[in-house]
């Protein structure tokens, strides 16, 4: 029986697609699952949904048990194969609240800030700590499981596992699954039968090619988007199409954040102009509390709750590697010339390979000039985030955000140095201490 734990289950609908993911699949079903949170509640309602899917699709033939706070964390984690890392430092309230107020007070607008720009980095130094917690722990009780990171910022929180732990690690997004086929649909065109090769870093990977049946579809993709009259929700990325060529995988919402040239104070007919929702996850954070206060009745007490596989990689990944048939992700993984014009240092998102030896990462080469530079802007930032986080200096923080696109793009010097100091101050015990 082979055994995942995973970290943050109080993440109850994730929990749900993750787990009830593995339990779908019949080469997994007999299952030992560790639950562990430091939220009690939380965690009680995701054992008793997971339980009541473990009836129903399973015989109950999984073995569930719950872990409650940091003393029970390496019980939790003994002889694990596989680790799911779905935290949130600090959570929505106050930490989120913080990266956001504070921000704004300086005039520097955000959508989603959970991967670069000031919440981003903000949230990769509390996060960064917690998760080498949790590596002194795998390496001491579970040294040869598999870590499969899903919590934001991607990029940092991977990089620093990868280059500063023992852990095997890789990274795991949603958006490279649905990426051509988000595209596809938002210019009306059949999505069977698709072919697409994507690589560059998470968040902003690049979808290099697209076929069908050996035709390459960017020349229609791109003369209907041009066609396209009215506001939709994805015209940042179709502009960032339209300007260097390519689509990337991540939402526009979150893409304008990523880029100097969309969010400005001087310009504020571009906020309308490309439908972008400052704020926006503030209000999904809000929206989700409200919403999960109505399901998690139904959910936890549902009886008769079931699950259908998502097409979320954690259960694909497991099953390729306990079968050994081979299964192909997106996998963020260390760049060990991987992308030939990315720095070495950088955490790439590429095609892997996944079977019974691990996950082998596929070579892609040189990137389109223009779209290494995009991601050499975001890789700046993450890897001075990184230095900040294993280093304890307050000037790689400085660093990390003065060469932060959007950040340097809107605010001097001065004024990036003191918005850091107050948001250091402001996130308190939340971070270790900085000098």
């Amino acid at each position: 029986m082979i055994k995942v734990t995973f970290m943050g289950a109080g993440s109850t609908i994730f929990a749900k697609n993750v787990l009830g993911d593995i339990m779908a699949t019949p080469a997994l079903k007999e299952v030992d699952i560790a639950l562990y949170d430091i939220d009690s509640a939380r965690l009680n309602e995701s054992c008793a949904m997971l339980n009541n899917i473990n009836r129903n699709i399973n015989g109950g033939r999984a073995k569930i048990t719950p872990y409650l706070g940091v003393e029970n964390r390496r019980t939790a984690l003994k002889n694990a194969n596989y680790v799911v890392n779905a935290i949130q430092v600090g959570g929505y309230d106050p930490c989120t609240i913080t990266d956001f107020t504070i921000a704004r007070k300086y005039g520097l607008q955000q959508t989603i800030a959970d991967t670069l720009g000031i919440g981003g980095i903000f949230r990769a130094l509390r996060t960064i700590p917690v998760m080498f917690d949790f590596a002194r722990d795998i390496e001491a009780v579970c040294p040869d499981a598999w870590l499969l990171n899903y919590t934001n910022p991607m990029a940092s929180l991977t990089g620093a596992m990868l280059r500063h732990t023992g852990v095997k690690t890789v990274g795991l997004c949603h958006s490279v699954q649905v990426c051509a086929e988000t595209l596809l649909k938002s210019v009306d065109m059949p999505t069977d039968d698709v072919q697409f090769h994507i690589a560059g870093i998470n968040h902003m990977a690049w979808l290099l090619d697209v076929r069908r049946h050996g035709e390459d579809l960017y020349p229609e993709i791109k003369r209907r988007a041009n066609a396209l009259q009215g506001k939709h929700d994805d015209m940042v990325r179709h502009e960032i199409m339209k300007t260097f060529g390519y689509y990337v995988t991540e939402s526009s919402e979150h893409n304008a954040e990523y880029m100097p040239y969309w969010i400005k104070r001087n310009y504020p007919e571009l906020i309308e102009r490309f439908n972008i929702p400052l704020d926006e996850y503030p209000r999904r954070c809000i929206e989700q509390i409200e919403q999960w206060q109505q399901r998690k009745l139904a959910l936890t007490n549902d009886a008769n709750l079931t699950h259908t596989r998502t097409h979320e990689y954690a259960s694909y990944i497991i099953e390729a590697m306990e079968t050994d048939r081979p299964y192909k992700i997106g996998g963020n993984v260390l760049n060990t010339g991987l992308i030939t014009n990315l720095p070495a240092e950088a955490c790439v998102e590429v095609p892997c390979l996944v079977d019974g030896q691990g996950i082998s990462p596929c070579y892609v080469g040189h990137l389109p000039e223009q779209l290494a530079a995009l991601n050499r802007t975001n890789i700046n930032t993450q890897l001075l985030t990184i230095e900040a986080a294993v280093t304890h200096k307050r000037d790689a923080i400085y660093h990390a955000a003065l060469l932060d696109p959007h950040t340097s793009a809107e605010l001097s010097i001065d004024d990036i140095r003191k918005l850091c100091d107050e948001l250091i101050e402001a996130h308190g015990n939340w971070l270790p201490a900085y000098h």
